[in-house]
């Protein structure tokens, strides 16, 4: 399994970034997928869910209606479009895969800042 994030960077609030994993190794069609965060001196946290063939999606409160994760099955690749940034969404984000016998698979992550 390999997961490998990109798209993250410094980016003034009020703006946007895109987000995106590419993972190989595993049947990614099968699989829901995850982006998690953490933020210095703080627990990873869940930021958004989407299931196996895109039909459905959830969010942390933190982040509804701001942001927006989808997945391109032919591509083997999940995004997050993340809008209307925030100071306190500056994280490493990752990507998430969790097979039911095998666990969970991060990628390397990708730093987002949020600053003016």
């Amino acid at each position: 399994v390999q997961l490998v994030e990109s798209g993250g960077g410094l980016v003034q609030p009020g703006g946007s970034l895109r987000l995106s994993c590419a993972a190989s190794g595993f049947t990614f069609s099968s699989y829901a997928m995850r982006w998690y965060r953490q933020a210095p001196g703080k627990e990873r946290e869940l930021v958004a869910t989407i299931t196996s063939a895109g039909g459905g999606t959830n969010y942390a409160d933190s982040v509804k209606g701001r942001f927006t994760i989808s997945r391109d099955n032919a591509k083997n690749t999940v995004y997050l479009q993340m809008n209307s940034l925030k100071p306190e969404d500056t994280a490493v984000y990752y990507c998430n895969l969790r097979r039911p016998r095998s666990g969970d698979y991060w990628g390397q992550g990708t730093q987002v800042t949020v600053s003016s």
